[in-house]
């Protein structure tokens, strides 16, 4: 294979990937042993509880639901700044 930049790399291995989940008839069996692998993490760290296994499982998500929340906002607020100072760049500022 030739040597390819980063971001030709990184091109071919989402074409890979998406040709590979396109041929993919059982998306819930193909995910299911991460799925698996994920709740055993939480499973561990609960001591074998599956009552706290959940607790920690939902918990888990409400941080990346929480983080992403975040992400938004904060993707608006530079947003709004960018535009903001295009806008007094061009004149638009007219106070």
């Amino acid at each position: 294979m030739a040597s390819h930049d980063p971001q030709t790399r990184q091109l071919i291995g989402r074409i890979g990937a998406e040709v590979s989940w396109a041929n993919t008839t059982d998306r819930v069996a193909r995910t299911a042993p991460a799925r698996a692998g994920l709740y055993q993490k939480f499973l561990d760290e609960a001591g074998g509880d599956p009552v706290r296994a959940e607790h920690l499982y939902k918990a888990h998500f409400l941080k990346l639901a929480h983080k992403s929340r975040q992400a938004r906002r904060k993707a608006k607020e530079l947003t709004t700044e960018a535009e903001e100072a295009e806008a007094e760049l061009a004149g638009g500022d007219a106070a």
